[in-house]
């Protein structure tokens, strides 16, 4: 214990960032965030919401879905227990208590301190005697989780979870040390860690398996780095390097080929960014450069061909996925939150690497952008997709039965503070900007730091340096990518309006001549108390554009101001925005809204709207489109919102003129939000084409499913369209066995059309139905699903 607390000690001494917790291997460390009072507006908002809504909701919810119950009852384990839910549901109280105790540790709370330690005594009381801890097999051993497999660690490559949770457990169990000095949880941690790496390994009755969920890779490292002992290294190490020379082989989980022959992001996205988050910090700690080469080159293909343009990851739904090269759609982006957390966890641990500053430009892109859209202004409700367009299908909910993305964003805000500041011996980077007064520790000397700004919205920024006495070194200031002209560190964005922007910095006034290095102004002097920086970036906004090949942004333009992305959303704009088309050359103004959104510019500018009108003639009307941050979309209802907006004839969606669908009322015997899709007027361009909603039966199949339009007044119709979803092989829809359309007569009773022609179930195309014309207010199609699948539907179009 003494050795623990000795080591714990030196780790801090170097400046280790509480939650990212480095060793020395890595040549720059963070600043921990205990050394860092945020006082911005923008950052203390969404840090308060964190502390007095999102925690205290997770913990509640935590209690209410039966997270805490499963420790109860795989401390008292029975035959005839159920076992409910998902394999990895313990994490998500592993993850709470870890933004817990990152929150006590900035702002210390003995109530909550002591609900953490009455539920410690629920997890510790649910380890078996050798140390494993998980829940899923544990309260029911002779039929424990579907996903668990019949003994342990057989199914851990596919669904069963279990060093996910150990993963998860390690990184909640030091942080929670950190913040207490109780060794509860890291000595239930320690506990697992010991008996996974007693079962599994190379050597004689244990077994070879990789985690089927990366994270525990970098959970061992940190757990090495705080506890000193090499073993949690070598197994971490382990882990990665048998990863694609095992039994189970798949793109999914990324071991498809062995970790230093991988050079593109697939798979799944969180799974990825955890992995290759793992690779960088055994690569620090080991020294071994071939993991570095590995990152370096899946980091320039995710970059360049697989982000978008608020810092998310992940393209399609279909297995939570990086799509393939420059597939970035928009509507059917996945973007999932976590993936968001992995990016600025990747991108981190590169910048600690190397030094250079396109690192965090992608990091506060995803930071400002992709990641909070995740988390409502007020704490309270979550995305986990976070798409970049929306007729109004998509919403943020106060839970998910799947619930990694709100307690990931219960553990990660917190540590944004974190993330301000880094030191190398004599230097002190200046990463992100957000008003906060610091006690860093330079070259064994405190020095405080006072940043004052109204940063993402103002590009101006004060910095007050006080040494405890007169001292030399370097002050590093990130200039952003978006102040130097380069969208992402790559051409796959670029800034279409040909602006320069530009920026200054003075130091008590005088003007500071430096050469940027590596995205950095290095000012070198001897400071002093009083002595003063000024920073200035030039912020406008800026219009841009995508790479050719990224086929869902062609002839569309994105706007942004800072590190800020805007988007189109309908309760600014009486009209679609999906069908705005924005001038060739664009002028914008930007309006202070104080009190819209807890606080925002928005940006306004000249946009004409396309229609057709009953003609079928296409008709122009000049509006004035007005645009919000992208992270605060969806606050006010259900409804449209672009991120790309048309700027060229061959991208525009004139507004379609109403239809008998269009101006139904929907109804079906499986209500979701999709509903909406199936009379939105948009059709898939082919089979594959996941870029256009679409409404589902899933989780039903081999049933008979229905859904109904009701007719604001009696129609005469003869023909109806329905365009089928399938998303085989790996998804759970297929084209239906069959189906029929039938009309509410004047009786209330249902008849089937007279139809003239086959019932299609082509993929891809409009299947078309003729039939006998009928008078009627209301039509009806029936679906019977296949026998093992469910069955979508893109658009039902009735004639």
């Amino acid at each position: 214990m003494k050795k623990l607390v000795s080591t714990l000690l030196i780790v801090i001494s170097l400046g280790l960032h509480a939650q990212e917790k480095q060793s020395a291997g890595y040549p720059i460390s963070p600043v921990p965030f205990t050394s860092v009072k945020v006082t911005d507006s923008f950052w203390g908002q969404r840090l308060k919401a964190s502390r007095e809504v999102t925690i205290p909701l997770a913990f509640s919810k935590c209690e209410e879905t039966g997270r805490y119950e499963n420790f109860v009852k795989a401390a008292h384990p029975s035959d005839t227990i159920q076992v409910t839910g998902f394999s990895f549901d313990d994490t998500d109280v592993y993850k709470t208590i870890e933004g817990a105790s990152y929150s006590m540790q900035t702002f210390p709370n003995k109530k909550l301190d002591h609900y953490i330690d009455s539920v410690l005594t629920l997890v510790a009381a649910a380890q078996e005697p050798d140390g494993y801890l998980y829940t899923a097999r544990t309260m029911n051993p002779k039929h424990p989780h579907n996903w668990a497999g019949s003994k342990r660690w057989e199914k851990e490559e596919d669904l069963s979870h279990e060093l996910y949770n150990l993963g998860h457990m390690v990184e909640g169990a030091i942080a929670h040390y950190q913040a207490t000095g109780k060794t509860t949880f890291l000595n239930i941690a320690r506990k697992y860690a010991d008996c996974a790496i007693r079962e599994i390994g190379p050597n004689p009755g244990q077994v070879i398996v990789v985690p089927g969920h990366q994270i525990a890779e970098m959970a061992l490292s940190k757990l090495y780095v705080v506890t000193g002992d090499k073993k949690y290294l070598d197994f971490a190490k382990f882990l990665l390097d048998q990863r694609g020379k095992t039994k189970f082989v798949q793109e999914y989980s990324q071991s498809h080929k062995p970790v230093l022959e991988q050079d593109e992001a697939v798979g799944h996205a969180v799974r990825a960014a955890y992995m290759y988050s793992g690779m960088a910090d055994v690569a620090a700690l080991t020294g071994d450069t071939s993991y570095i080469h590995a990152i370096d080159r899946i980091w320039d293909n995710i970059v360049g061909k697989k982000l978008y343009i608020t810092g998310g990851i992940g393209a399609t739904g279909n297995g939570e996925a990086f799509g393939e090269n420059y597939e970035l759609p928009n509507m059917s982006a996945y973007c999932e939150t976590c993936a968001a957390i992995g990016n600025v966890y990747l991108n981190y641990r590169l910048f600690l690497l190397h030094g250079e500053s396109k690192y965090y430009d992608v990091l506060e892109r995803t930071l400002y952008n992709g990641l909070i859209s995740g988390v409502s202004l007020d704490g309270g409700t979550f995305f986990y997709p976070n798409p970049l367009e929306s007729i109004g299908q998509h919403q943020r909910q106060p839970w998910f039965g799947c619930a990694c993305c709100p307690s990931n964003i219960a553990r990660f805000i917190p540590s944004v503070p974190g993330y301000i500041y880094a030191v190398h011996n004599n230097d002190l980077y200046v990463n992100l900007f957000m008003s906060n007064n610091s006690d860093i520790r330079v070259n064994g000397k405190m020095v405080s730091l006072k940043q004052t700004t109204s940063y993402p919205w103002s590009g101006d920024i004060s910095l007050e340096v006080a040494p405890k006495k007169k001292q030399e070194f370097s002050l590093k200031i990130r200039i952003p990518g978006w102040v130097r002209g380069q969208v992402v560190p790559s051409n796959l964005y670029t800034y279409s309006d040909k602006k320069n922007l530009g920026y200054n910095i003075t130091v008590n006034g005088q003007p500071v001549k430096s050469t940027l290095d590596k995205g950095y102004v290095t000012i070198n002097r001897s400071w002093e108390k009083g002595d003063k920086v000024e920073i200035h970036f030039d912020m406008e906004p800026r219009t841009v554009k995508a790479h050719p090949a990224v086929e869902a942004d062609r002839g569309k333009i994105a706007i942004e101001r800072g590190p800020v992305v805007y988007c189109a959303e309908w309760p600014d704009n009486d009209f679609s925005v999906l069908s705005a088309v924005i001038p060739q050359k664009p002028v914008f103004t930007v309006e202070s809204k104080p009190d819209l959104l807890y606080g925002i510019n928005m940006i306004h500018t000249d946009a004409q709207l396309l229609s057709y009108n009953n003609e079928g003639k296409i008709e122009v009307k000049d509006v004035k489109l007005n645009m919000i941050p992208y992270y605060a979309w969806a606050h006010r209802g259900s409804g449209e919102m672009a991120v790309w907006l048309s700027n060229e004839l061959s991208s525009s969606r004139p507004v379609m003129p109403a239809t008998i669908a269009s101006e139904s009322k929907v109804d079906a015997s499986h209500m979701i939000k999709a509903i909406s899709a199936i009379n939105d007027r948009l059709v898939p361009k082919d089979e594959n084409d996941r870029t256009v909603p679409y409404y589902h039966w899933w989780p039903k199949y081999g049933t008979t499913e229905w859904i109904s339009y009701d007719f604001n007044s009696a129609k005469t119709i003869s023909r109806s369209t329905v365009y089928w979803f399938d998303d085989a092989p790996w998804g759970g829809c297929r084209v239906p066995q069959s189906w029929k359309i039938y009309y509410r007569n004047e009786s209330g009773d249902w008849l089937p059309v007279e139809n003239t022609n086959a019932y299609g179930t082509e993929k891809g195309l409009g299947n078309e139905v003729v039939f006998k014309p009928v008078t009627t207010k209301a039509i009806k199609l029936e679906v019977q699903l296949p026998e093992k699948y469910a069955s979508g539907i893109f658009e039902w179009e009735v004639e």
